[in-house]
């Protein structure tokens, strides 16, 4: 029972006890109170003799020392509980509680007092904060609808270098310089809506713009692989145009499937599990594929896909269909499933647990859609030649990232095979094969708590065997081999914004037509040299 109720049942207890007092002439008024303000005051009913856990008030009289230490015995030790109380007792009893509860009670007072000013700037920024939060409900964009911002600027410049000439005897290092040589200041920008209605599901909405159309980063420059990643738009018609890049929906299908569908949707988007740890900041767009431009095409368009993961046992099956030209009502130059549709279908397979996996890809591509391959991240032969007919793409990939960062880097590697069925309408060549690989490095918090190294090393799509129809292996006489190499660090500068120094090295970039002269096939050329090397500066805005 707590102290009040004690107090306002206390005299109705007085009452009752009253026929039991001793009369007024009996009592020993000094000695009431010197018993209130004995120093025989107890800290623990413990110290009484005939108190006991067994009685009906043990709990309140413990409340009463232990709280209040209000209660005295007598000099025994004993409290005599079963003794009648008189009225005069009772008040000195009363008396001494009230006058602990005073004590107490000035003390939260000084305590106020003392604390006056702290608890002021407290209250006013509980009331700035509570006006915050109803500007913000009042404001919000919806309540279902989060926006989510990235801008990036890039300057950065190239240099080139070689003894190889084109078909009209002019050194490429020249043209290269001439075309591309100059620095350049691009920008992209990209505003995601993600929007849920069920808070299981995702609509995902996002525009996007930039400007390098005209810029060597494009990837239809003179050299297609300097491509960077957020280069965006990639034609001249739409340079700082804001256009709509993502446009899809995703929800669950039971506890363990999940459909995306829409018509701007890509195909990672529909992948269960992305075979690669890097990069956590793109540089070269080549570095994007997992190893795989083929398989791993990024086509995007009008599609569907789903996947199934058990969310427990690591293994995930995803399956897709985009088409490129899914908005073409002409069956001839787009539609879906059609022979103008641009057409990719991809299969993947994959094992992933929190710190590695492993995956393997099947992609079946139409020629109008060239297998994902295009300047960016393959030579102008594999290019020229996945564009000219149905393409079959095979592709295996693993990542590992160590459990804490700062000891040890990510790596992540991929291998890519396509195999180019050329048109019923080609005179020269039946079949051609290309391949593709990469190893990237990914160091978290390197050197700095919160900055991020990276590294990778591969070669670009690049033909390995082309079969004329006339049955006569070509092989030998294919010299487009090359290498591409990156090197960057992030510097994350505050939460929402990173710069990040970047080099690369592309050893060969136009592969076998690196010397223009001579047929497309011609042994001979596969000691002309050109190189690109080049240069910039990332700087990445998040909100």
């Amino acid at each position: 029972m707590k102290l009040f109720q004690q107090l306002l049942v206390a005299p109705a207890a007085l009452g009752l006890m009253a026929p039991m007092a001793a009369n007024a002439a009996d009592l020993d008024i000094k000695g009431v109170s010197d018993y209130s303000a004995s120093s025989e005051q107890v800290t623990s009913i413990s110290q009484f003799q005939d108190v006991y856990p067994t009685d009906w008030a043990y709990q309140a009289l413990s409340n009463l020392i232990e709280r209040y230490g209000c209660v005295a015995g007598y000099p025994s030790g004993s409290y005599l509980g079963n003794r009648a109380m008189t009225r005069f007792e009772a008040a000195a009893l009363l008396n001494a509680c009230l006058d602990r509860i005073t004590e107490v009670t000035d003390e939260l007072r000084r305590l106020l007092n003392e604390f006056e000013q702290e608890l002021a700037i407290l209250k006013g920024r509980v009331d700035g904060l509570e006006a915050r939060v109803g500007e913000l409900e009042a404001t919000q964009f919806s309540t279902t609808t989060k926006l989510v911002g990235q801008t990036s600027f890039i300057v950065g410049a190239n240099s080139f270098a070689g003894d190889a000439e084109d078909v009209f005897g002019d050194d490429r290092d020249d043209e290269a310089a001439a075309s591309d040589g100059a620095t350049v200041f691009n920008y992209d920008m990209r505003l995601e809506l993600n929007t849920s209605f069920t808070g299981k599901d995702l609509l995902k909405t996002r525009l996007r713009a930039g400007n390098f159309a005209k810029s060597p980063y494009s990837g239809n420059g003179y050299v297609g692989l300097s491509a960077l990643e957020v280069a965006f738009p990639g034609d001249e018609d739409h340079n700082d145009v804001v256009k709509v890049d993502r446009l899809w929906y995703q929800f669950p299908l039971g506890e363990e499937f999940t459909v995306t569908a829409g018509a701007m949707v890509r195909q990672d988007n529909m992948l269960a599990v992305w075979p690669s740890n890097y990069p956590s900041e793109t540089i070269l767009d080549v570095f994007t594929y997992a190893g795989a431009p083929g398989a791993y095409s990024l086509t995007k368009g009008g599609g569907a896909g789903i996947w199934w993961d058990d969310n427990d046992s690591g293994w995930s099956i995803s399956a897709s269909y985009v088409s490129g030209n899914a908005d073409d009502g002409n069956p001839n130059t787009g539609g879906v499933g059609t022979d103008g549709a641009a057409s990719n279908a991809t299969a993947q397979i994959a094992y992933a647990q929190d710190q590695w996996g492993i995956a393997a890809a099947y992609s079946y591509t139409s020629g109008d859609n060239g297998a994902g391959i295009y300047p960016g991240n393959a030579t102008p032969l594999a290019v020229s030649l996945a564009g000219s007919g149905t393409t079959n793409s095979y592709a295996v990939s693993a990542w590992w990232a160590p459990e804490d960062t700062g000891w040890f880097p990510s790596i992540s590697a991929g291998w890519g095979l396509n195999d180019v069925n050329e048109n019923d309408d080609s005179d020269l060549i039946d079949n051609a094969t290309s391949q593709s690989w990469y190893v990237g490095v990914q160091w978290e918090d390197a050197f700095i708590e919160g900055n991020v190294l990276g590294a990778a090393v591969g070669q670009p799509t690049f033909v390995t065997a082309v079969d004329y129809d006339s049955d006569v292996d070509a092989s030998d006489f294919v010299a487009d081999g090359n290498y591409a190499f990156e090197l960057w660090y992030k510097f994350q500068v505050t939460d929402n914004i990173s710069v990040t120094p970047a080099v690369y090295y592309l050893s060969r970039p136009l592969g076998d037509l690196t010397d223009g002269g001579g047929p497309v096939f011609g042994g001979g050329r596969s000691d002309d040299t050109f190189s690109n090397f080049g240069g910039l500066v990332r700087t990445t805005f998040k909100f």
